[in-house]
């Protein structure tokens, strides 16, 4: 049982168990603020702009029952296309400014190193080349 529990903390306590989870929370607290974005202010704004982009309404009666009625909602599916691309195109601009607001990094230029055989050869060649 030992072995069993330190085997689960050694596999826990790896970088990218610890990585994958503070990625997680950070994903799903983005992904709140997105869709206060896309509710609160996007959908407000686009509704203004076009009339109510609201589809979830459309729907179509397949079995009239009263109360029980059955309805094909292919309004909802559609309104939840629409949200995925609003949302789509949100992450797409957010991570297009992050990827601006980050410092590249600059790229060591290094001198290629020349192996003592290589420098022989390079004088001989020289050494040749001057007959």
């Amino acid at each position: 049982m030992k072995s069993f529990i330190k085997e689960f903390k050694e596999f826990a306590m790896k970088g990218n168990v610890v990585d994958l989870a503070v990625g997680m929370m950070i994903g799903s607290s983005f992904g709140a603020i997105v869709t206060s974005l896309v509710n609160d202010i996007l959908t407000p704004l686009i509704s203004f702009i076009i009339g109510s982009p609201d589809f979830s309404h459309l729907k179509v009666l397949l079995i009239d029952k009263g109360e029980e009625s059955v309805y094909l909602n292919y309004g909802l599916f559609i309104q939840t296309i629409f949200n995925f691309i609003i949302i789509a195109f949100c992450i797409f601009l957010m991570v297009k400014a992050i990827n601006k607001l980050r410092t590249p990094k600059e790229e060591l230029v290094t001198e290629p190193v020349i192996s003592d055989e290589t420098k022989a050869l390079n004088e001989i060649i020289s050494i040749l080349k001057e007959k």
